[in-house]
């Protein structure tokens, strides 16, 4: 005889948990969340997976609320808050992304060109 899943406080659809269970990358993120009809806020992603994200936040949002995440290396992302709890929001994206192309090695990006000195600095007015 099956027995029902014992009661919990928060309810968990079957896309939910089966999003739960990708891969996350833990990391620190600086990305910026843009609202419909609001003002676009930065956050902080501590965690990303293909399906949704973590982020700390400094502003309210609203479960369900559709926003729009620009994430460093991915671009724009659709996707519906899915929980909020004390400063941090978890979204659902939309669509499934790459998220591992967030995490850039600081060898793979390129070092800023390095200037010569002439040996020589001519300053108007210094004498």
């Amino acid at each position: 005889m099956d027995r029902p899943p014992p009661p919990s406080s928060l309810s968990v659809s079957g896309d939910v948990r089966r999003l739960r269970s990708e891969p996350r990358e833990s990391m620190f993120l600086l990305a910026t969340v843009r609202r419909p009809r609001g003002v676009d806020v930065a956050v902080k992603v501590r965690n990303l997976s293909p399906g949704g994200m973590m982020a700390e936040c400094p502003s309210g949002f609203v479960r369900g609320e559709a926003v729009q995440i620009d994430l460093r290396g991915i671009g724009t992302v659709a996707g519906k808050v899915a929980w909020t709890a004390s400063g941090r929001i978890g979204v659902q994206f939309d669509e499934p992304v790459d998220h591992r192309r967030a995490r850039v090695k600081l060898g793979d990006v390129p070092s800023p060109p390095v200037l010569q000195h002439r040996g020589t600095t001519w300053r108007p007015a210094v004498r």
